[in-house]
């Protein structure tokens, strides 16, 4: 059984019958705002930085609003781009260990800062990334160039 949100929708592809998360926060104009505002963050964590795509920010902010926007209600842009989003196979490559974890965690958390949710939808959000993120972990190896204890 899928964790992911079910919405009825007016028709194939449309707009949710019931309000949705996504409606609720602003649509895709807050989920752009969400997926800019992590990127700003990121884009000063050396841990994380290594990881993004820097030659596509760009990109992958249109990524992460869309995949997000279409996780919590939005419409499916982001399946219809990129098919089924495959989250750990996509990030399989990258070392994603406890602390890479907690510093994505800390990014996200920032960001929703910015969009000003009320307690019940940043709740919402807030369970979502954290389980997403504990899923993406795939190593409890210390991060390439960590120090080490001698």
């Amino acid at each position: 059984m899928s964790n992911t949100p079910i919405h009825l929708r007016g028709s194939d592809g449309g707009a949710s019958a019931v309000p949705t998360l996504y409606d609720e926060i602003g649509g895709m104009p807050a989920f752009d705002k969400l997926a800019a505002a992590f990127y700003e963050g990121v884009r000063h964590d050396p841990l994380m930085w290594r990881m993004y795509p820097q030659d596509d920010l760009e990109g992958a902010t249109w990524r992460l609003g869309h995949f997000l926007a279409q996780y919590f209600g939005g419409p499916s842009e982001y399946s219809a781009q990129r098919g089924h989003p495959r989250l750990r196979m996509r990030h399989n490559g990258f070392h994603i260990n406890p602390e890479a974890r907690e510093h994505w965690l800390r990014h996200m958390h920032a960001a929703m800062d910015q969009l000003e949710l009320s307690p019940i939808h940043r709740a919402q959000m807030t369970d979502y990334f954290d389980r997403a993120a504990t899923a993406m972990v795939n190593t409890f190896e210390p991060s390439p160039g960590a120090e080490t204890d001698s």
